[in-house]
């Protein structure tokens, strides 16, 4: 059994992305998070269906995820807390603290490093609320945009973007690959030219 990979980065489409806040000027906060069900196959096809178990307490309030170590031949549990959602809070309750238990096995912990998301919406992609701000229309369909990452040799995120479903890039942060053996490419570049430069000018 290798443990360390629950720690294996998720894939972009194993995250899912939803609309944290809007200020008053349009800008909206996307949080981005995992689906339980995304750790249950994680610990699935990393220890095997077998050989974990999860148990709550505190009606819900706590999970314990436990994991059968066969080298000592013995349980291993991991547990944290968990708050309500804004609806189905008892299953909610449930489903986050699962969640926060296995985020201390280490599985989607490199979401703690993502960048903060932030963007300007559209006119169509608001409308207005009772407090005199904004939230989401139903234009707004996250769940159809194409998000796209890339993460270093650490497991730590090094590139996020995102276009809409007309295809247009709506955020990016980082640099990707790509640009990067580029840029790479382009600083060897002028180094070689500034050393045929100076070896020039010396020899003349």
């Amino acid at each position: 059994m290798k443990l360390e990979k629950l720690r294996d980065p998720l894939t972009i489409d194993q995250i899912d992305f939803r609309v944290q806040s809007i200020n008053k000027g349009k800008y909206v906060t996307i949080l981005a998070y995992k689906d339980a069900r995304v750790d249950m196959e994680r610990l699935d096809n990393v220890v095997g269906a077998l050989n974990w178990t999860r148990r709550h307490t505190r009606e819900n309030h706590n999970c314990i995820v436990s994991i059968f170590d066969s080298e000592t031949n013995q349980w291993v549990s991991k547990e944290d807390t968990g708050t309500e959602s804004n609806t189905e809070a008892a299953k909610g309750l449930a489903s986050d603290s699962f969640k926060r238990a296995c985020f201390n096995w280490g599985i989607g912990r490199e979401l703690y490093d993502y960048p903060l998301i932030q963007f300007e919406l559209t006119e169509k992609e608001v409308v207005s609320n009772n407090n005199g701000g904004w939230r989401p229309s139903f234009n707004l369909k996250l769940r159809d945009w194409v998000w796209y990452a890339e993460w270093d040799i650490d497991g730590r995120i090094s590139y996020l973007g995102c276009r809409d479903t007309n295809g247009n890039v709506r955020f990016t942060w980082g640099e990707d690959n790509a640009s990067y053996q580029k840029r790479k490419r382009a600083e060897s570049k002028a180094r070689k030219a500034a050393k045929v430069k100076a070896e020039e000018e010396v020899a003349a």
